[in-house]
């Protein structure tokens, strides 16, 4: 029954690091689009949104079943309780790659970017694709140092997402309200992928230590036994 339990927490771990790719892929897809108003690529995200959603729910499951049939206590138990709660983040990243991806459709065939902030937003989602590919590696391999790289990600992040702000209401900003809507809404999106992918890695921090308050500096994950 051991062996049967253990062989279902790798299947969890599985399962999240399967979800974390299709949301590395979303979000690749969704700021590529973007960027260069491919509604093409826009579409394929919006499109396979749906498996993500699928999969979070068939991992959900999964992870109740575990709950109920072997009653984990400890660090199993947190294990378990921490996936539930990654798989929320992990489809909700996907849920906002969907949505810059519907900006993108919305303002076909114009550019979704405004005037002025194409080089923001670029790297706004070069740093959400970085975040997102160190998380589904920090999943895969629970390598603490991940945790501090997309710690920094977010940071830049956030900084960008600052920046989009004072520019659209700096005396000089020339967009149109929809313009002012676009910027807004498409840096909250892109600032709030990288909280959600911080989100994540604190909970792996945490099947460390078991404890929230603790620093994710230099701490050693460890790998379910």
């Amino acid at each position: 029954m051991r062996e049967v339990f253990h062989q279902s927490l790798e299947d969890v771990q599985g399962r999240l690091v399967e979800i974390a790719e299709l949301v590395t892929v979303a979000i690749d897809k969704a700021t590529r689009g973007f960027g260069t108003s491919d509604v093409a690529l826009a579409e394929e995200v919006i499109e396979a949104d749906a498996i993500i959603d699928e999969k979070a729910v068939e991992l959900d499951e999964l992870a109740i079943e575990i709950l109920a049939r072997q009653q984990p206590v400890a660090r199993d138990l947190r294990i378990v309780v921490s996936a539930l709660r990654m798989s929320a983040s992990l489809e909700r990243m996907g849920d906002i790659a969907e949505h810059i991806a519907q900006l993108t459709r919305m303002r076909f065939p114009e550019r979704a970017i405004p005037k002025g902030l194409k080089s923001t937003f670029l790297k706004m989602g070069e740093l959400d694709v970085e975040a997102a590919r160190q998380l589904t590696e920090l999943l895969r391999t629970q390598d603490g140092d991940l945790i501090d790289e997309i710690r920094n990600a977010d940071d830049k992040l956030d900084e960008l997402h600052v920046s989009v702000f004072e520019k659209v209401l700096s005396e000089s900003w020339q967009g149109d309200p929809s313009a002012t809507v676009d910027a807004t809404l498409a840096s909250r999106y892109h600032e709030r992928f990288g909280d959600h992918a911080v989100s994540v890695a604190k909970k792996v921090a945490y099947l460390s230590t078991g404890d929230w308050t603790t620093s994710t500096d230099a701490i050693d994950i460890v790998k379910p036994q």
